[in-house]
C-alpha cells in the first residue's frame, strides 16, 4: 500500500502543517506587538488568514482541471506558499505592513490552490480505492502532528530567533515540499491524469497567470481593507449558495430534495465553524492575556501556543470517534450525520461553558492555568473531528454526480464564511491598546461573551436535532420518488 510517492507526499503534508500552523501561532502577537494593530483588527486579520484559503479552493479546483493539471497546481501551490512566507519574513524584518500583507495574501491563495490538488494526486499514489481510504486518515494525522509541533514550538522559538526568524523557518520548511515535488517530478507525472502528462499551452499559462494575479490582488485588497474584505467573502459565499439553489431548481424532484439536505448541512457547518474559529481569535487573545504557568507544572508552553492543544486532541479523537460510532452501528444504532453534528454542538457547549466559568471566576491575579485550556480543547477537538470528518462524506453520499466537486466545495465556503463571521463576532472582546487586563475586564468582557456563545451552542443542539428529523424526511421522500 505504501510507496515512495505517498510517503513523500505525507512529508509535504507535514511541511504544510508545520509551516502554516507555526505562522498561525505567532501571527497574533506579531500584529499586536510589532505592527501595532489593535486587538479588533488583529482578530479580523488572523481570522481571515485562517479561513480565506479554503474559499479559493473552488478556483484551485478549476485551475487544476482546466489549465494546469493537479501535479503542476500542487507544485506551484507549494512554491507560492514558500514565497509568501519569504515575503512575510522580509516584511517582519522591515516592519513593512504592505509586504507583510502581500505575504499573507500569497500564502492564502496558495492554500486554496493546494486544497483540491493534494488529495487528487495523493489518491493516485495508491493502487486502489480501499488503500486510499485507509491511507488518507493517516495523512490527516500527519497534518495534525505538523500542526501540533508548529503551534507548540514556534511561540517558544521566536523568543530566540524573533518573528522574522520564525517566518523564515516556515519558508524553509515549505521549501522542503517544493524540493520533493521537483525531484520526483517524473513519477508524479506518470501517475497523473492526461492533462498532467501533456504540455501546457501558452494560452493556458496566460489564463492561469491572469487568474492568479487577479486573485492574489483580490486577497491583498481584502487584507488591506478588512471592512470591504469581509463583504467580499459574504458576496462570494452568497453567490455560491445562489448558484447551488439555481441548480436545485433545475434538478429532478428527488435530486432537489437531496440537494436541499446539503443546504441544511451547510448552515449547520457554518454555525459550527464559527465556534471553531474562536480558537484563532477570541480564545487566542484570552490565552495571551491570561494563561500563565507550565502545563502540569513542568511542560513549558507559551500563551499563544494554547491552540496547539487542538491538534493534540484531534489525533486522539479520530480513532476514538470512529470506534464509538462503529460500536453503535454494530448494535444497530445508526445516527444521521445531522444528529452527530448535534452531538458536536453538545461538546462545543461544554467547552465554552468551561471557558465561561474560568473567566467568570478568575482570581485577582488574572491568571487561567494551562490545564483549563487543555480541557476546553479536549471537548472542542472531539467536536471538530465529528463535523470535519463526516459532513463531506454526507455531501458525497447525496449529491448528484455531475455537481459532486462543486457540492463538496460548499464545505470550504462554509469554513470561509464562518471564519470571517467568527472573527467579526470575536471583536466584541477587544480592548483598547494599552488597557490593563483586570479581573473586572475578564469577568465582564470575556465572561459575558463566552456565556453568550455557550447559550447559542445549546440552541444549536436543538436546531441540529430538528434538522436531523427534516433531513430524514427529505431523504425518505427522495428515495420514494
Amino acid at each position: 500500500m505504501w510507496n515512495k510517492l505517498n510517503k513523500s507526499m505525507m512529508v509535504c503534508q507535514m511541511s504544510f502543517g508545520l509551516s502554516f500552523y507555526g505562522v498561525m501561532a505567532i501571527l497574533t502577537r506579531f500584529f499586536l506587538e510589532d505592527l501595532k494593530y489593535s486587538e479588533a483588527d488583529t482578530m479580523l486579520i488572523v481570522g481571515a488568514f485562517s479561513s480565506i484559503g479554503p474559499l479559493f479552493a473552488i478556483a484551485g479546483g478549476f485551475i487544476a482541471d482546466k489549465f494546469l493539471g493537479a501535479y503542476r497546481s500542487l507544485r506551484l501551490a507549494f512554491t507560492s506558499f514558500t514565497l509568501g512566507f519569504a515575503l512575510l519574513a522580509i516584511g517582519a524584518s522591515a516592519i513593512n505592513v504592505p509586504l507583510t500583507l502581500a505575504g499573507i495574501a500569497l500564502a492564502s491563495y496558495a492554500r486554496g490552490l493546494m486544497s483540491p490538488s493534494y488529495p487528487t494526486i495523493f489518491k493516485r499514489t495508491f493502487s486502489g480505492k480501499e488503500d486510499f481510504e485507509k491511507g488518507f486518515p493517516v495523512n490527516y494525522s500527519v497534518n495534525n502532528v505538523g500542526a501540533l509541533l508548529g503551534q507548540y514550538f514556534f511561540p517558544l522559538l521566536i523568543a530566540v530567533i524573533g518573528f522574522n526568524g520564525g517566518f523564515l523557518l516556515s519558508c524553509s520548511i515549505a521549501a522542503l515540499a517544493v524540493g520533493i515535488l521537483f525531484i520526483l517530478r517524473k513519477p508524479f507525472v506518470e501517475i497523473g491524469a492526461d492533462i498532467d502528462q501533456e504540455p501546457v499551452s501558452i494560452k493556458n499559462w496566460l489564463a492561469f497567470s491572469a487568474t492568479s494575479l487577479a486573485m492574489i490582488g483580490l486577497v491583498f485588497f481584502m487584507f488591506s481593507n478588512m471592512e470591504m474584505g469581509k463583504n467580499i467573502v459574504y458576496a462570494i459565499g452568497a453567490g455560491a449558495i445562489i448558484y447551488f439553489i439555481s441548480l436545485m431548481i433545475k434538478a429532478e424532484k428527488a435530486d432537489t430534495l437531496r440537494m436541499g439536505t446539503i443546504l441544511i448541512m451547510f448552515v449547520l457547518t457554518t454555525a459550527f465553524f464559527i465556534y471553531y474559529g474562536q480558537m484563532m481569535t477570541s480564545m487566542n487573545i484570552v490565552s495571551i492575556n491570561t494563561m500563565r504557568g507550565d502545563l502540569f507544572g513542568f511542560i513549558p508552553i507559551a500563551p499563544e501556543a494554547a491552540m496547539a492543544m487542538n491538534p493534540l486532541w484531534c489525533m486522539v479523537a479520530g480513532p476514538v470517534i470512529a470506534g464509538v460510532f462503529s460500536a453503535l452501528e454494530n448494535r444497530n444504532i445508526h445516527l444521521t450525520t445531522a444528529t452527530k453534528v448535534s452531538i458536536a454542538f453538545v461538546l462545543t457547549a461544554i467547552a465554552f461553558a468551561i471557558l465561561t466559568l474560568a473567566t467568570m471566576n478568575i482570581g485577582e491575579n488574572v491568571i487561567i492555568i494551562p490545564e483549563v485550556f487543555l480541557v476546553i480543547h479536549f471537548f472542542q477537538a472531539f467536536a471538530e473531528v465529528v463535523v470535519g470528518s463526516l459532513v463531506v462524506a454526507f455531501i458525497l453520499s447525496v449529491t448528484p454526480k455531475h455537481i459532486e466537486a462543486f457540492s463538496v466545495s460548499l464545505f470550504s465556503v462554509a469554513m470561509a464564511l464562518s471564519g470571517i463571521i467568527g472573527a467579526v463576532i470575536s471583536t466584541a472582546i477587544s480592548v483598547e491598546k494599552g488597557q490593563e487586563i483586570t479581573q473586572e475586564v475578564v469577568k465582564t468582557v470575556y465572561g459575558n461573551y463566552f456565556a453568550l456563545l455557550t447559550f447559542w451552542a445549546v440552541v444549536m443542539v436543538v436546531v441540529a436535532m430538528f434538522a436531523s428529523y427534516i433531513i430524514r424526511k427529505m431523504l425518505a421522500k427522495a428515495r420514494s420518488i
